[in-house]
């Protein structure tokens, strides 16, 4: 993999602008923040969000990948002023569960999610490299 950086713009922070990478793709569905037996344990955003996450991790895994192989993560969350003023917490999460796996990202807020009690659904895109 490639990070993908224009030289006059600044770093960003959490996210990569873009990265080139060459291998077999792994499209992981939109995950949320129920746990294997499709059941909420939480209405705590932070605590959705890391399930969401290891379920990410989960179905990547599954591909014989892990959080290093992501490329692509798109967020879908339905209150932006919770994600805006939670921040903090959400990066400790994030790296708990990620670790410093930083792929291009975006974040969209909704209305609402698919399942009502889903207050975050995350989507992802990795690529396991070739083997040499």
């Amino acid at each position: 993999m490639k990070l993908l950086q224009p030289p006059d713009w600044a770093p960003p922070k959490g996210y990569a602008n873009g990265i080139a990478a060459r291998g077999t793709t792994i499209f992981v569905g939109g995950q949320i923040g129920w746990n294997a037996q499709q059941q909420f344990e939480t209405d705590d955003f932070i605590a959705q969000t890391k399930q969401a996450l290891q379920n990410v991790v989960a179905v990547l895994r599954a591909g014989d990948a892990g959080p290093e192989h992501m490329v692509r993560m798109t967020w879908y969350v339905i209150d932006r002023d919770e994600y805006n003023a939670r921040l903090k917490e959400l990066g400790a999460v994030y790296r708990e569960v990620i670790g410093r796996n930083f792929p291009a990202m975006s974040c969209v807020a909704v209305a609402a999610l698919m399942e009502r009690r889903a207050k975050v659904e995350i989507e992802v895109t990795a690529v396991l490299p070739d083997a040499l």
